[in-house]
Protein backbone atom coordinates (compact mmCIF):
# COMPACT_ATOMS: atom_id res chain seq x y z
CA UNK A 1 0.00 0.00 0.00
CA UNK A 2 1.56 3.00 -1.20
CA UNK A 3 0.36 6.57 1.04
CA UNK A 4 1.00 9.61 -0.98
CA UNK A 5 1.87 13.27 0.13
CA UNK A 6 -0.25 15.75 -0.59
CA UNK A 7 1.30 18.39 -2.77
CA UNK A 8 -0.95 21.87 -1.27
CA UNK A 9 -0.84 20.47 2.30
CA UNK A 10 1.75 17.73 2.87
CA UNK A 11 -1.05 15.55 4.88
CA UNK A 12 -1.22 11.47 3.65
CA UNK A 13 -3.23 10.57 0.83
CA UNK A 14 -4.69 6.73 1.33
CA UNK A 15 -5.19 4.74 -2.09
CA UNK A 16 -8.56 5.26 -3.97
CA UNK A 17 -8.66 9.00 -2.09
CA UNK A 18 -7.53 12.14 -3.79
CA UNK A 19 -7.16 13.95 -6.54
CA UNK A 20 -4.77 13.72 -9.19
CA UNK A 21 -3.94 16.86 -11.29
CA UNK A 22 -0.98 16.06 -14.42
CA UNK A 23 0.14 19.34 -15.90
CA UNK A 24 1.19 19.13 -19.55
CA UNK A 25 5.18 19.53 -18.78
CA UNK A 26 4.20 15.60 -17.19
CA UNK A 27 4.44 17.21 -13.51
CA UNK A 28 1.57 15.19 -11.19
CA UNK A 29 0.54 17.01 -8.79
CA UNK A 30 -1.61 14.82 -5.99
CA UNK A 31 -4.39 16.70 -3.85
CA UNK A 32 -5.70 14.82 -0.17
CA UNK A 33 -8.78 17.04 -1.22
CA UNK A 34 -11.66 19.12 -2.93
CA UNK A 35 -9.73 21.97 -0.90
CA UNK A 36 -6.57 21.63 -1.59
CA UNK A 37 -7.18 21.24 -5.14
CA UNK A 38 -9.22 24.55 -5.49
CA UNK A 39 -6.21 26.85 -3.70
CA UNK A 40 -3.80 25.07 -5.96
CA UNK A 41 -5.84 26.16 -9.08
CA UNK A 42 -6.60 29.83 -7.34
CA UNK A 43 -2.67 30.10 -7.00
CA UNK A 44 -2.37 30.30 -3.77
CA UNK A 45 0.84 29.75 -1.75
CA UNK A 46 0.70 27.32 0.70
CA UNK A 47 3.28 28.86 3.11
CA UNK A 48 0.72 31.59 3.93
CA UNK A 49 -2.15 29.57 4.56
CA UNK A 50 -2.06 28.68 8.26
CA UNK A 51 -3.49 25.31 7.94
CA UNK A 52 -0.78 24.15 6.15
CA UNK A 53 2.36 22.10 7.06
CA UNK A 54 4.34 24.40 4.78
CA UNK A 55 2.97 27.27 7.00
CA UNK A 56 3.26 25.85 10.24
CA UNK A 57 7.27 24.50 9.43
CA UNK A 58 8.18 27.89 7.91
CA UNK A 59 6.08 29.84 11.25
CA UNK A 60 8.12 27.72 13.73
CA UNK A 61 5.44 25.46 15.46
CA UNK A 62 6.24 22.25 14.13
CA UNK A 63 9.68 20.55 13.73
CA UNK A 64 11.29 21.41 10.51
CA UNK A 65 14.72 19.67 10.26
CA UNK A 66 14.75 16.18 11.72
CA UNK A 67 16.68 12.62 10.70
CA UNK A 68 13.36 10.58 11.32
CA UNK A 69 11.92 12.71 7.88
CA UNK A 70 14.87 11.65 5.83
CA UNK A 71 14.56 7.89 7.22
CA UNK A 72 10.34 8.23 5.82
CA UNK A 73 11.96 9.47 2.34
CA UNK A 74 14.28 6.47 2.05
CA UNK A 75 11.61 3.94 2.64
CA UNK A 76 9.10 5.40 0.42
CA UNK A 77 10.92 3.52 -2.40
CA UNK A 78 9.69 0.10 -3.28
CA UNK A 79 11.98 -2.97 -2.60
CA UNK A 80 12.40 -6.48 -3.57
CA UNK A 81 10.01 -8.65 -0.61
CA UNK A 82 12.69 -10.08 2.09
CA UNK A 83 10.56 -11.37 5.00
CA UNK A 84 13.53 -10.54 7.30
CA UNK A 85 14.27 -7.07 5.97
CA UNK A 86 10.12 -6.48 6.10
CA UNK A 87 10.44 -7.43 9.99
CA UNK A 88 13.39 -5.20 10.48
CA UNK A 89 12.01 -2.06 8.94
CA UNK A 90 8.10 -2.71 10.99
CA UNK A 91 10.06 -2.54 14.24
CA UNK A 92 12.16 0.51 12.97
CA UNK A 93 9.32 1.82 11.88
CA UNK A 94 7.62 1.51 15.36
CA UNK A 95 11.00 3.14 16.64
CA UNK A 96 10.93 6.14 14.87
CA UNK A 97 7.32 6.98 15.56
CA UNK A 98 8.42 6.84 19.17
CA UNK A 99 11.08 8.78 18.61
CA UNK A 100 9.48 11.38 16.59
CA UNK A 101 6.53 11.56 18.88
CA UNK A 102 8.66 12.51 22.01
CA UNK A 103 10.77 14.80 20.04
CA UNK A 104 7.57 16.28 19.17
CA UNK A 105 6.27 16.62 22.43
CA UNK A 106 9.75 18.14 23.70
CA UNK A 107 9.33 20.47 21.01
CA UNK A 108 6.07 21.55 22.02
CA UNK A 109 6.82 21.90 25.37
CA UNK A 110 9.82 24.48 25.04
CA UNK A 111 7.77 26.78 22.40
CA UNK A 112 4.94 26.79 25.09
CA UNK A 113 7.08 27.91 27.90
CA UNK A 114 6.98 31.40 27.19
CA UNK A 115 3.16 31.08 26.36
CA UNK A 116 3.25 30.25 30.05
CA UNK A 117 5.13 32.76 31.55
CA UNK A 118 2.92 35.47 29.88
CA UNK A 119 -0.33 33.81 30.98
CA UNK A 120 0.89 33.44 34.76
CA UNK A 121 2.34 37.07 34.60
CA UNK A 122 -1.54 38.01 32.93
CA UNK A 123 -3.11 35.99 35.62
CA UNK A 124 -1.27 37.78 38.76
CA UNK A 125 -2.12 41.49 37.11
CA UNK A 126 -5.38 40.66 36.98
CA UNK A 127 -5.95 39.44 40.44
CA UNK A 128 -3.82 41.81 41.91
CA UNK A 129 -6.33 44.86 39.98
CA UNK A 130 -9.05 42.69 41.10
CA UNK A 131 -8.18 41.66 44.57
CA UNK A 132 -11.39 43.60 46.35
CA UNK A 133 -13.15 40.55 44.55
CA UNK A 134 -11.15 38.01 46.32
CA UNK A 135 -10.25 39.71 49.92
CA UNK A 136 -12.57 41.15 52.48
CA UNK A 137 -12.70 44.77 52.57
CA UNK A 138 -11.18 45.21 55.86
CA UNK A 139 -8.33 42.70 55.34
CA UNK A 140 -7.58 45.22 52.56
CA UNK A 141 -7.33 48.31 54.98
CA UNK A 142 -5.18 45.86 57.76
CA UNK A 143 -2.77 45.12 54.99
CA UNK A 144 -2.44 48.79 53.92
CA UNK A 145 -1.59 49.65 57.29
CA UNK A 146 0.70 47.09 57.62
CA UNK A 147 2.34 48.18 54.23
CA UNK A 148 2.60 51.33 55.04
CA UNK A 149 4.70 50.37 58.55
CA UNK A 150 7.00 48.19 56.69
CA UNK A 151 7.22 50.94 54.41
CA UNK A 152 7.99 53.83 57.50
CA UNK A 153 10.42 51.26 59.07
CA UNK A 154 12.75 50.44 55.65
CA UNK A 155 12.55 54.45 55.52
CA UNK A 156 14.06 55.22 58.81
CA UNK A 157 18.18 55.07 58.61
CA UNK A 158 19.81 52.46 60.28
CA UNK A 159 22.47 53.37 63.05
CA UNK A 160 25.76 51.10 62.09
CA UNK A 161 28.24 49.94 65.14
CA UNK A 162 30.42 53.06 65.02
CA UNK A 163 27.71 55.23 65.19
CA UNK A 164 26.56 54.43 68.32
CA UNK A 165 30.63 53.54 69.74
CA UNK A 166 30.25 57.79 68.88
CA UNK A 167 26.90 58.00 70.89
CA UNK A 168 28.25 56.19 74.03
Amino acid sequence: MRLEKCWFCSSTIYPGHGITFVRNDATIFRFCRSKCHANFKLKRNPRKLRWTKAYRKLAGKELAQDTTFELERKRNRPERYNRELLCATMKGMKAITEIRKKRQDRFYDTRMQKARKQTRESEKKSLLKDIHLVKAPESLLKDKQQDLLLEKVAAEPVATVEQMDVQE
